[in-house]
């Protein structure tokens, strides 16, 4: 037997895909039976008992609005009193920490896995993402593996976020580059209550 690149695979080998191939199955069925309770479950406490029983954590006043999607749950992490908006995109295959207070939007894409275009087999790289409290990201953000979002910081509706943003910064564009600085350098808010039915 042959792995995909063609390389001749001792048996060892061919025990340890299969496994990972049973795995992925599992993990692929799992990922629409989520998709399809955050598309049809109108209720937060619902989902929310679903996402944790799939291994992500979830903190006090954390809710994630309807259709949102994921690649493995379990490496989502989520602090206290965040709000994640709908069809939002949680990428757990490395680490995502989000923390409390965060307020992300609608459409918001965070993917912290990504290929190497150098590589001969076009293998995956995996680097944590981190939001920190108090950031709010606008609509439509694509964040890319790697990138730690500081405390307080504000990614503007539609950036590309490729790199580092600092604490207060407020970063725009494709890709996003600092457009600004957050004046309360000191957020105590808690955000307001999750839509409900949504």
């Amino acid at each position: 037997m042959r792995d995909r690149m063609g390389k001749e695979l001792t048996t060892i080998e061919v025990v340890k895909k299969s496994k990972n191939r049973i795995k992925n199955i599992w993990l692929d069925f799992w990922l629409l039976m989520l998709y399809e309770i955050g598309m049809n479950v109108p209720f937060h406490s619902a989902r929310n008992f679903f996402y944790r029983i799939s291994g992500m954590k979830i903190g006090k006043d954390s809710y994630i609005h309807m259709w949102a999607r994921f690649f493995n749950p379990a490496g989502v992490e989520i602090g206290n009193g965040s709000i994640i908006g709908d069809h939002a995109f949680l990428d757990g295959r490395a680490r995502l920490k989000i923390g409390s207070n965060v307020d992300i939007a609608s459409h918001v894409l965070i993917y912290n896995s990504e290929h190497d275009v150098n590589s001969e087999g076009f293998d995956p790289i995996e680097e944590e993402v981190q939001i920190g409290d108090y950031a709010f990201i606008g609509p439509r953000v694509t964040i890319l593996p790697g990138v730690k979002i500081g405390k307080g910081a504000v990614v503007g509706a539609g950036a590309v976020v490729t790199k580092d943003v600092k604490p207060f910064e407020i970063v725009g564009g494709v890709p996003a580059q600092k457009i600004g600085e957050r004046k309360n350098k000191n957020p105590r808010y808690k955000l307001g209550r999750a839509r409900l039915f949504q």
